[in-house]
């Protein structure tokens, strides 16, 4: 049963958006403009990391709204896609934006050849024009919205990034140095509930998804750069995708690194089971 300050953000389906705003420090407007949109999609990737340690944990990814807000928002925590977007979604649905979740799937690092499941969601909104918005794609999640109908380069507060059409598929890119980097795929297509309830349940429970075999977690920082731990690994990253990386040595430097540095607050002794996480001895 969720507390008094968990059904506090979402009382008889309405979404409580002051609690959201706390969260994420915002203070600006709310009225369904551009430059609201940009300014509560800053707010929050700078705010709630992006993070799989619920999934690693074994505890289930629930998408139910007043779930999102117990754990996003009261409890301080991240998560993935599945929960970033959603929680999003609804903020923006709340303030009057015409928005809608579209799915994708995600190609970073990944050859053109290869096929990944339709386990991404991102967030299509109406102005004026049509804008992509997207609070949970990792180290590359959008400090603001692009346009959807240029293929141009968009300048973000981190990297630049743009939308390439080919043969009915919109490529979202990353330019990371002289070289551009295939973030996702989209079709455009909706992605309604059950489509998001089975692909989160394949993303958290497979044991073949990546979130189930690598600790990722990561927090976009004002001034373009990014925090992005990958396993033991913490690197602070430029907007050219240069970094700074140093190799953590013990699970309890991990604990630390999560509290001090992303605002995640475990349980001393808290371990989480991930063979990628080869800790010198076997810590």
């Amino acid at each position: 049963m969720l507390d008094s300050a968990a059904r506090s953000l979402h009382r008889g389906g309405v979404f409580d958006l002051d609690g959201y705003f706390a969260r994420i420090g915002y203070r600006g407007g709310r009225d369904a403009t551009l430059a609201t949109l940009n300014a509560i999609v800053c707010a929050h990737v700078e705010a709630i990391p992006f993070e799989n340690l619920d999934v690693l944990l074994g505890r289930r990814i629930d998408l139910d709204p007043d779930a999102l807000a117990q754990k996003l928002v009261h409890d301080r925590r991240g998560g993935y896609c599945f929960e970033q977007n959603a929680l999003l979604l609804l903020v923006l649905t709340e303030l009057g934006f015409a928005a809608r979740p579209m799915s994708a799937r995600v190609r970073y690092q990944r050859p053109r050849d290869f096929t990944p499941a339709r386990t991404h969601l991102c967030v299509r909104v109406e102005l004026d024009e049509s804008w992509l918005v997207d609070v949970g794609v990792g180290a590359m999640s959008l400090a603001c919205a692009l346009r959807l109908d240029t293929g141009e380069p968009q300048p973000t507060p981190h990297e630049t990034r743009r939308l390439v059409r080919e043969r009915g598929v919109v490529y979202h890119q990353t330019r990371l140095g002289d070289d551009w980097h295939d973030v996702y795929e989209t079709t455009l297509e909706d992605m309604p509930p059950i489509d998001r309830e089975v692909a989160n349940w394949y993303t958290s429970t497979h044991p073949t998804s990546s979130f189930k075999t690598r600790l990722t977690v990561a927090r976009a920082l004002p001034g373009g750069r990014r925090l992005v731990l990958a396993n033991r690994e913490l690197a602070l990253r430029e907007r050219d995708g240069r970094a700074e990386r140093r190799v953590l040595g013990s699970p309890d430097e991990l604990l630390a690194v999560l509290a001090g540095n992303f605002g995640l607050a475990f349980a001393p002794g808290t371990r989480f089971p991930c063979d990628a996480l080869d800790w010198p001895g076997g810590a």
